[in-house]
């Protein structure tokens, strides 16, 4: 390995940068959208049942708030009947697309970033191949074996060819599997936002029935 990254010269220590920030992402991506933690099972029910005689108190809230990104949306509505028991349905309406919101900049942290290195690595994999090419290009005007003009240096050359190859193949290497893993997490983030969206509105007519009552 150290013989390949010798070989592709100075531009490939941008790549390898980038691998391993897209790998340390993949990992953090997988770690914070499972689905314990984002939209446990059965919690709205758990809610709705625990609130069926009234809004609970503070402290309940607040381990509601803790437990997952779906916990702190519910519990931003029972807020806004334990601030304002007379709140309208517009107020707490409002109160769950703010923490919807929230919950949406949360599910979408480090996208961008790995959507940026699946951009990126194939241009610093082509700034390499140009780097290679100059190389190549530079041995032809070089003195070859015997001091004759025009023959070009081999080891010029051959050095010329690797830092092309080496660096598009590996910036290609970077740039697919960063593809494939921002596509996947874009996808399962779409899934838990339009599940919180669905959680939210049931939520909030369990709770502007309640207060009918």
């Amino acid at each position: 390995m150290l013989s390949i990254i010798q070989a592709a010269g100075w531009p490939i220590w941008p790549l390898i940068l980038c691998s391993v920030i897209g790998l340390a992402l993949v990992i953090e991506r997988f770690v914070s959208l499972k689905t314990a933690k984002i939209i446990p099972p059965k919690l709205l029910d758990e809610a709705i049942m625990v609130s069926r005689n009234g809004v609970p108190g503070p402290d309940v809230v607040t381990q509601l708030e803790q437990n997952s990104v779906l916990g702190a949306v519910l519990a931003s509505g029972f807020r806004t009947f334990n601030s304002n028991p007379r709140a309208s349905e517009d107020d707490l309406r409002a109160s769950l697309e703010g923490a919807g919101r929230q919950a949406a900049a949360q599910l979408q942290r480090y996208l961008g970033a790995l959507a940026t290195i699946a951009s990126a690595a194939p241009l610093l994999g082509l700034l390499g191949t140009v780097i290679g090419m100059i190389e190549i290009f530079g041995s032809q005007g070089t003195a070859g074996v015997g001091g004759v003009p025009g023959m070009g240096d081999p080891a010029q050359l051959a050095q010329g060819i690797s830092i092309a190859l080496y660096n598009t193949a590996f910036g290609l290497i970077v740039a697919i599997p960063a593809l494939i893993f921002w596509r996947y997490f874009r996808a399962r983030v779409d899934d838990y936002l339009l599940s919180l969206e669905l959680a939210a509105e049931r939520f909030a007519r369990h709770l502007l029935n309640l207060r009918k009552h």
